[in-house]
């Protein structure tokens, strides 16, 4: 796919729709794109490559938009294999060209490429230093963490073009016509949502540059309304709620628990909850069970006892939160067991290592099968799950 961003800054990325998991755990039924780009002035850059499963068909159109020019420079923000896959064919098939990257990045190359010499193939850039093109000047921005530690950004001043790595990327190939914001999400909290803070750091470097156009390497080119973006990705990194409500996630091996959330859940609707999101750990999607985690204002969780510990789909959920920095909630705890409960005190135990995590009471302890017996108790944490924070 080729496509103008720009006068003179050409899409040239590639759609996989094939890709089943994208880093082998987040289900891409929509695929993902990998996205790299072409600026064409007096001197040639190529913007990032892609994943050398589709290095066939970037190389068609990096060749396409090249239209017989040899690149000058092959600009590396980003070393992961999905972005960094097809350096070697870049420099082989142009050994005079110049790899721009930041000196982590340029340090990991042996890594991935160790019968390549990279010596004198490289040029080493850091916070704020220039590279010019002819009319187009690249100012480069370091954005460690964002979400690996080699990672860089890249404005170009002229086009007000922002090339942002994986910042603003979402799951899903360029095919699919959709909502940015939901695969968007999903992304950013399962790939980027532990390291809030850096996200943060670098929202603080764009806010002062003039931004037209955000390119980044999944998902599409925004254009409009580019405050609308920048603002989901202040509220997320931030780990501010987005959506009023509350997210119940259970954990259910023969089916008692996953009548205890539903009823939780209709309770909750009765009471004037706005929204509430249900989740079976052991059916749905673990990347979007996370993603409703962050997203929503309160989580509740229920869960069977298993082999003195808990069920393990939901040890896995919340090893999964603390993993992405879970963080700044409201959490009730519903437990299951048949003789021994004990998924309450694992799972309390596992949000103590999270940070401002509230634990609300009463913690519901169900004996097996739900019973009018236990009403009572569920009534008193859904009317707490309502009480405001201070």
């Amino acid at each position: 796919m080729i496509f103008s961003v720009t006068e003179k800054i050409r899409y040239i990325g590639v759609d996989d729709v094939e890709l089943d998991l994208f880093e082998s755990q987040y289900a891409v039924p929509k695929g993902i794109s990998y996205n790299s780009y072409l600026i064409l002035d007096e001197k040639v850059a190529i913007m990032d490559t892609v994943d050398q499963r589709k290095g066939g068909e970037w190389w068609e159109n990096l060749t396409t938009a090249l239209a017989g020019r040899k690149p000058d420079y092959l600009v590396v923000q980003h070393m992961e294999p999905d972005h960094a896959g097809c350096i070697a064919t870049v420099i082989q098939k142009y050994p005079e060209l110049k790899i721009v990257a930041s000196e982590r990045a340029i340090r990991m190359l042996p890594n991935f490429f160790e019968d390549i010499d990279f010596e004198g193939r490289t040029l080493s850039v850091k916070e704020g230093d220039a590279l010019e093109l002819g009319e187009h000047v690249l100012r480069f921005f370091m954005a460690p963490m964002v979400h690996w530690p080699e990672v860089m950004v890249t404005y170009d001043s002229v086009d007000k073009v922002l090339f942002s790595a994986d910042g603003f990327g979402k799951f899903g190939a360029l095919s699919y016509d959709e909502d940015w914001a939901c695969e968007a999400r999903r992304y950013y909290f399962n790939i980027c949502g532990k390291y809030g803070l850096q996200v943060q750091a670098l929202l603080k470097k764009v806010a002062a540059l003039d931004v037209d156009c955000i390119c980044p390497l999944h998902g599409p080119v925004l254009r409009d309304n580019l405050s609308h973006y920048i603002g989901l990705y202040d509220t997320w990194s931030k780990y501010e709620v987005e959506t009023e409500g509350i997210f119940i996630a259970y954990a259910s091996i023969h089916g008692g628990t996953a009548r205890v959330a539903e009823k939780m859940a209709a309770m909750l609707l009765e009471k004037g909850v706005p929204k509430v999101l249900v989740a079976d750990l052991s059916r749905d999607d673990m990347a979007e069970a996370v993603e409703n985690a962050f997203r929503m204002e309160r989580l509740i969780v229920a869960a069977a006892s298993y082999d003195s510990d808990v069920f393990p789909p939901m040890h896995d959920f919340l090893h999964h939160l603390k993993l992405k920095a879970y963080q700044k909630r409201c959490v009730g705890i519903i437990e299951n067991g048949s003789w021994a409960p004990c998924a309450a005190k694992v799972m309390i135990s596992m949000f103590e290592q999270m940070k401002d995590i509230e634990i609300v009471h009463p913690v519901v302890t169900i004996r097996s099968r739900m019973k009018q017996t236990d009403l009572p108790a569920m009534e008193a944490l859904a009317d707490a799950m309502l009480v405001p924070l201070p």
